[in-house]
């Protein structure tokens, strides 16, 4: 659909305003006026989405909103913090007319409900394109209790929330590929890599269990590596431990290699996290308490870099860690 004569002021006004939080000052204003409450810190992060990048152009529009929203929540979860507001800009072509625009908003108004994040304001621009999206997350946390990637230490376990893979799986499934899967395996995966589930409930439960953590978005290799390379230390992972869903087991099943590969897929958003042996008991009651897996797959210990093993303890060959965009 063209774009219809609402303009970009008009646009603001009948789709973005209504998903203004106080602070916000209903977008009517140049920028927005927060309060942080006492002994608590804002945590803030931002990132980008591309068309034919991050999501594919026949995506629909409230999942891509939607997504966009949850890459950004997903970084305040791995710093173990509350998401509380954010600010969105859009470079939009004219041929992503107001119906497309109206679509983008009611994504973002039904995630808005989902966790309690209002809209501060942002920018719209026009672009001939593609469109590129970006989204800055502002959350809290108590004074000095973010987790960070730089506290890993030797002798401590990695953990990872959920199931990796099947985000890059996903996009496999959207380019045509996995026909062999049912029905019910295809909509799963798909869904993994349209609408990925930050763990905002898991993040800030974290806080003094973990001493480092970081969310999937490149890969589990390469992030793993961010944590080493800021805790300036070595990291083992065992290939076998690493948690598949059933899709995935199924796919795993004809190719033996699906392990290391998903271990460097991206986009999953789970958290990967470093903790000690002595928080095992509370890790597993916590996995209890939230109906959530967490799997232990690997170890931290003195050195650099990042290898995946066999059960013997062979090193893997992996091409490639995770994703790069350079």
């Amino acid at each position: 659909m063209a774009a219809s004569g609402l303009g970009e002021f008009g646009r603001i006004r009948r789709y973005f305003a209504p998903l203004a939080g106080p602070g916000g000052l209903g977008l009517a204003d140049d920028a927005a006026v927060l309060a942080c409450p006492p002994g608590r810190e804002l945590v803030a992060t931002v990132d980008a989405m591309v068309c034919g990048v991050h999501y594919l152009p026949e995506d629909p529009p409230d999942l891509v909103a939607r997504k966009l929203l949850r890459v950004n929540l997903s970084d305040l979860a791995a710093m173990g913090a509350t998401p509380r507001f954010y600010l969105l800009t859009t470079a939009l072509p004219a041929a992503l007319g107001d119906d497309w625009v109206a679509r983008f908003a009611a994504g973002l108004a039904q995630d808005q409900t989902n966790y309690g994040v209002s809209l501060l304001g942002g920018d719209s621009v026009a672009t001939p394109g593609p469109a590129v999206l970006s989204l800055t997350a502002l959350g809290e946390v108590a004074a000095g209790a973010a987790i960070r990637r730089s506290g890993a230490r030797p002798g401590d376990r990695i953990w990872v929330s959920g199931t990796i893979g099947d985000a890059a799986l996903g996009l496999e499934v959207l380019r045509g590929g996995h026909g062999e899967l049912s029905a019910p395996d295809r909509a799963m995966l798909a869904a993994r890599f349209q609408l990925p589930e930050p763990r905002v409930a898991l993040g800030p439960r974290l806080a003094g269990l973990a001493h480092a953590m970081a969310d999937i978005s490149d890969g589990l290799l390469a992030d793993l590596g961010h944590i080493c390379e800021a805790s300036g230390v070595a990291a083992t992972v065992t290939a076998a431990a690493l948690p598949l869903s059933p899709a995935a087991e199924r796919i795993a099943a004809a190719e033996p290699g699906l392990r290391a590969r998903a271990a460097a897929a991206g986009d999953d958003y789970e958290l990967l996290f470093a903790a000690p042996p002595e928080a095992t008991p509370a890790l597993a009651a916590l996995a209890g308490e939230l109906g959530l897996r967490l799997s232990e797959i690997g170890a931290i210990h003195a050195g650099a870099g990042v290898r995946l093993c066999d059960a013997a303890g062979r090193e893997i060959a992996v091409a490639r860690p995770g994703y790069t965009h350079f």
